[in-house]
């Protein structure tokens, strides 16, 4: 599956680079301290070392910011 079409999956799972930092435009470190303060959910882990996040809550997130 090429990454354009994982992007439009709405149950695709992202890791925050390349994916969520290029979708909400802010660097791996903010993303991460909006974990870390509530601002952003904590995702899936799948190991201690990866995590991830569905991409309809990335969409979600990325509306009601708009708003």
């Amino acid at each position: 599956m090429p990454a354009t079409a994982a992007l439009t999956q709405p149950d695709s799972l992202l890791r925050v680079e390349p994916h969520i930092t290029q979708r909400m435009g802010i660097s791996r470190s903010s993303w991460w301290k909006g974990v870390k303060d509530g601002k952003f959910s904590p995702g899936i882990k799948l190991s201690p070392r990866v995590t991830v996040w569905k991409a309809s809550e990335i969409d979600a997130l990325i509306a009601s910011i708009g708003k």
